[in-house]
């Protein structure tokens, strides 16, 4: 792998930037004095931007946000690694500057159909109850917000691990407007290559909703981890070397 490469990283849903750490450090230890550069983004609302007013603020524009830091941090040829709704900001950034790009890595992300916004997606009913939503690993109707997400984003950390993670998740939150979008396309997604990494332990996006996600993502290549949700947390450095070797593809 050449020393010009560039790694962009974008979080997932009540989280932020933070969540990348330790791949990150996994990719520096495995490629050491080939190791390039990367950044963490964080969503308007998330991270350091958690304090940010972002009611007025739509997919696109948070598209717009990041391209932009990408460019004022002069990357080129970037690696575009997102998880789980970052897919949908992903496909976005691709729509306004595709050259920007040299491959996209989509881990575990979601991508709701056109017409449909991210809550439908979702909907209200168990894993499997719904040939048209994703569903809940226990019923929301009767869980507690702290049990759902134990089994969504924990079901494989160690009890201090989850207890860590746990007191984190939520303080961050996409701006509202990003859920409620319908206005999906993903035909431009052709003009870079794409890679989406199925995490087959996963009780938020189960595996086959992962399949058909990457599907509608335009992903040319599929990679298994097993791992939750949260891989980039609990194999970081298994998703390193996915991350490693798609960019010397």
């Amino acid at each position: 792998m050449s020393n010009n490469v560039s790694y962009a990283f974008i979080h997932g849903g009540g989280q932020g930037g933070w969540v990348w750490r330790e791949t990150i450090a996994a990719l520096n230890r495995q490629a050491g004095s080939e190791f390039g550069c990367a950044i963490a983004l964080d969503a308007p609302g998330c991270g350091a931007k958690r304090e940010r007013r972002t009611d007025d603020l739509s997919i696109e524009d948070v598209a717009r946000e990041f391209n932009a830091e990408l460019e004022n941090a002069a990357m080129r040829n970037v690696i575009l690694v997102g998880h789980s709704q970052a897919g949908q900001a992903m496909n976005f950034m691709v729509k306004e500057r595709p050259d920007l790009f040299r491959r996209l890595v989509h881990v575990s992300c979601s991508a709701p159909l056109p017409g449909q916004n991210v809550q439908e997606m979702i909907g209200s009913a168990l894993h499997g109850a719904n040939r048209s939503a994703v569903g809940w690993p226990v019923d929301p109707k009767t869980s507690s917000v702290e049990e759902r997400f134990a089994l969504m984003f924990c079901n494989d950390m160690h009890e201090p691990s989850k207890l860590e993670f746990l007191a984190k998740l939520g303080k961050d939150m996409w701006p509202r407007q990003t859920y409620t979008f319908t206005g999906w396309t993903y035909d431009h997604l052709d003009l870079v290559p794409a890679t989406f990494v199925i995490c087959l332990k996963d009780m938020s996006l189960p595996p086959p909703w992962q399949e058909i996600f990457a599907s509608r993502l335009k992903a040319r290549k599929i990679v298994r981890i097993d791992a939750g949700h949260q891989v980039m947390n609990t194999r970081p450095e298994a998703l390193a070397e996915v991350l490693r070797y798609e960019a010397s593809d």
